[in-house]
């Protein structure tokens, strides 16, 4: 997916490096995402959630906080309400450069951050959290041997996630103050809450508390099997997969409708790289978006079907299409077509029909059902039918194939 990084003058006047990832084509809406504590923009799961949103239609809008990742500023003079103000902030950048947020998306605190946020930015109409604590104040388990040294000398370091950061007693004073359950109150926002059950970081209780303040509409899901930072790349793919098709319902739908025609061009067939895995492609058709991708045995991550699949998918489908043409225009009573197919290699001399002898051959074995009171004749002469589709014309007639290289 197309991708622009800029920096943006945060809340304190700090430049905050920023990351925009675009659909193909003019989004269906735009988000905002919020990172976690200590993470940051280019973090596992922000840019997994982003790049799928982005190949769903849905734009994403993710920067680094004061202080982490490539943003100015110190880390340890920040606090949680400059967090918000930094994505209020935010949201009023992306709304003069592009569009104001419809979605707004916060992982761990940054889903505490949103929450908080959402008010300030009139714009939203979805708010989505993932893992995110129902009190900010729960941050402060991550480095609770330390509070004591904080609230003492002011400052102290603190190690998390391996890394070292210097907490400020403003930061302890500033998060204990912020009474989040009030925000969720008066909300007036469609709210999704997504949480692992086994979240060991943040535990799903939050969710419940989060869930329990809030008024409708509001839905949970159950992020089985998930870590708190979605580091498995399934899981990111299904939170951003969800999150495209709950939103849906609460955008303007004006910003859905795609062009009835946009011309013979806007039919293309268009595979790209997402960059995410080692084979990941975004199939785009028209308006439609589809993924393609290997198995996990061949090196993929099983995302999406593979290119064989996508040659059995426009046989099978021509298949049935033909077939009911046929049916309908000479009034058969076919019902229902169900056509399975598979993909092997075989040898080519076990082929007694085929003029090749030697080396391999590409096998389509094709299965097909058909319910409804048909009798024998009928039946056969559909099967004959299924045989001149175009697409298996197509497969069995050769094929010239003329390759450019683009400008």
């Amino acid at each position: 997916m197309p991708n622009e990084r800029f920096q943006f003058t945060g809340s304190d006047g700090q430049q905050l490096a920023a990351s925009l990832d675009l659909p193909e084509r003019e989004p269906l809406a735009y988000a905002l995402f919020a990172h976690c504590f200590t993470c940051g923009k280019d973090g596992l799961a922000a840019k997994r959630i982003a790049t799928t949103l982005a190949a769903r239609g849905i734009a994403v809008l993710r920067f680094d906080f004061t202080g982490l990742g490539s943003s100015e500023g110190d880390f340890a003079n920040t606090t949680f309400s400059s967090n918000v103000a930094d994505l209020v902030r935010a949201a009023d950048h992306l709304r003069e450069i592009r569009k104001a947020p419809a979605i707004l998306i916060g992982h761990s605190l940054g889903g505490a951050a949103i929450l908080a946020a959402a008010g300030q930015i009139p714009d939203a109409k979805a708010v989505v959290t993932i893992a995110a604590p129902s009190d900010p104040a729960h941050v402060t388990g991550l480095f609770k041997e330390r509070i004591e040294d904080i609230r003492k000398h002011g400052k102290a370091q603190v190690s998390l996630a391996g890394r070292p950061f210097l907490i400020s007693r403003e930061f302890l004073d500033d998060i204990a103050e912020h009474g989040l359950m009030a925000h969720v109150a008066k909300l007036h926002k469609a709210l999704l809450i997504m949480h692992s059950p086994t979240d060991d970081t943040v535990g799903i209780d939050n969710a419940t508390h989060i869930f329990v303040a809030a008024k409708h509409p509001k839905s949970f899901v159950s992020l089985a099997g998930a870590d708190h930072l979605l580091t498995g790349k399934r899981d990111a793919a299904y939170v951003a997969d969800v999150i495209a098709a709950w939103a849906a319902r609460y955008l303007d739908p004006m910003a859905a409708e795609q062009p009835a025609d946009l011309g013979e061009a806007a039919r293309n067939v268009v595979v790209r790289e997402t960059g995410n895995g080692k084979f990941q492609q975004m199939v785009t058709v028209g308006p439609h978006r589809m993924l393609a991708d290997e198995p996990v045995a061949a090196g993929g991550e099983d995302s999406g079907p593979g290119p064989y699949d996508y040659v059995l998918a426009g046989l099978g489908a021509c298949t049935s299409m033909t077939m009911r043409l046929y049916a309908d225009r000479k009034s058969l009573p076919l019902e229902r077509v169900t056509v399975t197919l598979k993909h092997s290699k075989i040898h080519a001399q076990d082929c007694t029909e085929c003029e090749t002898k030697d080396g391999m051959l590409d096998q389509i074995d094709r299965t097909i059902a058909m319910a409804g009171a048909l009798d024998a004749e009928q039946r056969n002469k559909l099967m004959e039918i299924a045989d001149k589709c175009p697409v298996h014309r197509t497969l069995t007639s050769e094929i010239h194939i003329v390759t450019h290289a683009a400008d």
